[in-house]
């Protein structure tokens, strides 16, 4: 996945906070889905992993379906998903599913949904 994942940040659109971000999300089937982060000008921007999701939602998949997320930083540094991302991560993952961070090295570290999110607000929270 680290060639994939800087193949990638090559696509991020971050003319103002140059914070190339990538992201590709593994589905159950094997399939794959990319994103990059889209910055704008007001803030509203979209991260990586929240276009990786919404790609795979478009394509017909849906809560279940997902495997792990794959997440790399062009700082070369470990990144996880933002809060906003995490809560969409939560909407569609396991929390026994893995968040998988990548340095451009190759080095990894892996965490679990759970572990980003010791206290999730879900569909339950709701009723």
């Amino acid at each position: 996945m680290k060639e994939k994942l800087q193949e990638l940040l090559k696509n991020s659109y971050s003319p103002y906070y140059k914070f190339p971000v990538s992201a590709i999300v593994e589905m159950k089937d094997g399939s794959i889905f990319n994103g990059v982060n889209v910055e704008n000008a007001n803030g509203t921007s979209i991260c990586a992993e929240r276009n990786a999701i919404a790609s795979a939602v478009s394509a017909g998949y849906k809560k279940g379906d997902f495997k792990r997320v794959y997440v790399m930083l062009d700082s070369g540094e470990f990144g996880t998903p933002c809060f906003a991302c995490r809560q969409v991560i939560l909407e569609f993952f396991d929390l026994d599913d893995e968040v998988v961070s990548v340095r451009k090295n190759g080095e990894t570290k892996s965490y679990t949904i759970r572990e980003l999110c010791p206290h999730p607000f879900n569909a339950e929270d709701l009723k």
